[in-house]
């Protein structure tokens, strides 16, 4: 969805599905063994790049309704693969849909995309993945437009009843007008894990406090491209310090396998503030490989690490 006239810094995110294809050049169905996940997403599913949605690049309210409209007439394709069927006992008419992954374009692409999955499952939980907490209030401005934004579009799905009040962000650290929007963001539904609560808890009990809050209910994976620590990731439009890394996170994502995810984003991928290297566009394209993998697996992969004999060993 190559959608950014709704950011609040730096715009490019419009060329992001580019630059995470660009990314994946590398990446061949018949050679997708991941050690770390112990199998091939692509022998589990067949995966179909749909190409992008056309969406208009001067009227937002229309490319809001051109995205939803792409989105609900993707989910009512019939799903083919042989992934396990586990979206179909979540639906409201105990029917398999199929599992999109959405390259974006800036956050608010997933405001239609909350609204299209709504009528397939009613209020989902969310697992959202970010630097901002982007639940920030829909104060509007000149027209009724100007409400919806990349920082904004998490509380309209609240007023508009599209999210369970059992949603987490993780890897937060930006800066607030105050104590107010965090009471604000708990009343949209959302519980918080901080960047730095990586160094306290460790990946592992990260990994536990998001699955008991979601539990069995049907989820949906937004991941923004900022989660990463600008080191790592710099193509994107409101960077902060500090994040995590590829690594951390990415140890994360394996230890979701198994939950309810009825759908996955990664977003906000400006490749024009990326370096010669492309290294945004690689990590966001291996990233979604991840997703594929949350897709088709039913828990996290438990990979046997064998010791290593040493001579002391022989002593």
């Amino acid at each position: 969805m190559p959608f950014d006239t709704a950011t609040s810094y730096r715009p490019g995110a419009r060329f992001g599905p580019f630059a995470i294809r660009s990314g994946s050049r590398r990446q061949f169905a018949a050679s997708n063994y991941a050690l770390e996940w112990m199998m091939n997403p692509y022998n589990r599913a067949e995966v179909i790049d749909c190409g992008d949605v056309p969406v208009s690049p001067y009227d937002n309210a229309l490319a809001v309704d051109q995205m939803e409209t792409a989105y609900t007439t993707l989910l009512a394709r019939p799903v083919n693969g042989s992934a396990s069927a586990r979206t179909a006992k979540l639906a409201l008419d105990g029917v398999e849909h199929p599992r999109i992954l959405t390259l974006g374009g800036d956050h608010t692409i997933v405001l239609p995309i909350l609204r299209s999955l709504h009528q397939v499952y009613g209020p989902i939980s969310v697992i959202h993945f970010d630097a901002h907490i982007d639940t920030w209030p829909s104060l509007g401005g000149i027209t009724e437009q100007s409400k919806v934004t990349h920082g904004t579009f998490f509380t309209l799905a609240f007023e508009e009843g599209l999210m369970s009040n059992t949603s987490i962000h993780a890897g937060i650290r930006n800066k607030l007008h105050g104590p107010e929007l965090i009471e604000h963001d708990e009343e949209v539904g959302f519980e918080l894990i901080m960047a730095d609560d990586i160094d306290d808890l460790g990946t592992d009990e990260i990994v536990k406090h998001i699955r008991q809050r979601i539990g069995d209910s049907p989820v949906y994976l937004s991941f923004d491209i900022d989660t990463i620590d600008p080191g790592q990731a710099p193509a994107t439009g409101t960077p902060e310090p500090a994040g995590w890394t590829g690594r951390e996170t990415k140890r994360i994502l394996r230890g979701l396998a198994g939950l309810n995810f009825v759908g996955a984003d990664i977003v906000e991928v400006a490749p024009a503030y990326d370096n010669a290297g492309d290294i945004t566009g690689i990590l966001a394209a291996g990233l979604a490989n991840d997703f594929l993998a949350l897709f088709v697996t039913d828990e996290p992969p438990k990979r046997q690490v064998k010791r290593r004999q040493t001579p002391a060993d022989e002593l």
